[in-house]
């Protein structure tokens, strides 16, 4: 009884929640920048023409004028220089670089590349692995293994029972046509499921025929001997 009550408060608990904490995350964002943001409009124009929400689409119009001015390349260079000295600042550096690969990794610049499964060719032996391309930008990775035209690839073992991170150079692997979930189900089963395996869908075992004259069941009194038919009546 008790096993029975716990089991579906767990299963209720990892249910909802991931969607509390998810919407809480909005709801946190969306308060800080609307009190933090607000209260400099506030400071700015009079208070009667200041409306609830101003600070929220005033932060939103910087992030998007921030990530507008991005894509210029003059722009991106002066970035990359003043980020430096977050690098070099004692403490700041040990905490820094992981909240930016955090982000990094929800960037739309990275994002394609970095989710893309690949397949790996293994010299010239015609082999191929499946791997997931984890840093596409050489920028991005220690100075002794920074090589133009290469990416890290992320090669994992089946059962993930572990995996090898490989520099690769780009023309030794092609993309496929697969998502990360898929790839990750395939290489996980070894590739027993097939993929895009749906269970439910699974083949259905063949009807079997019904036993024919051979087994003795089932006969047609059209196969029986004369004597048998004789006897029968």
């Amino acid at each position: 009884m008790f096993g029975f009550i716990s089991k579906n408060i767990i299963t209720g608990l990892v249910t909802i929640l991931p969607v509390v904490l998810t919407l809480y995350l909005l709801y946190w964002f969306a308060v800080s920048i609307e009190s933090v943001l607000g209260s400099l409009i506030q400071a700015i124009i009079p208070t009667e023409w200041y409306w609830p929400g101003m600070g929220l689409a005033a932060g939103l119009l910087v992030f998007f004028i921030a990530g507008l001015m991005m894509n210029a390349y003059v722009v991106q260079r002066l970035f990359a220089k003043s980020e430096q000295v977050f690098y070099h600042m004692p403490l700041v550096r040990s905490v820094y670089p992981t909240i930016r690969d955090f982000f990094d990794y929800f960037s739309p610049a990275t994002r394609k590349e970095f989710e893309q499964v690949v397949a790996v060719t293994l010299g010239e032996t015609g082999m191929q692995v499946i791997g997931f391309v984890t840093q596409p930008l050489s920028e991005r990775m220690p100075e002794s293994l920074r090589e133009e035209d290469s990416v890290l690839v992320y090669l994992p073992l089946s059962y993930m029972i572990g995996g090898y991170a490989v520099l690769i150079p780009r023309s030794a692997i092609r993309p496929l046509d697969m998502t990360i979930e898929e790839a990750m189900r395939f290489t996980l089963t070894a590739g027993m499921t097939g993929a895009g395996f749906d269970h439910g869908t699974a083949a259905k075992p063949e009807s079997r025929p019904e036993p024919g004259p051979e087994t003795g069941k089932h006969a047609d009194s059209s196969t029986d001997t004369p004597a048998q038919q004789s006897q029968k009546e």
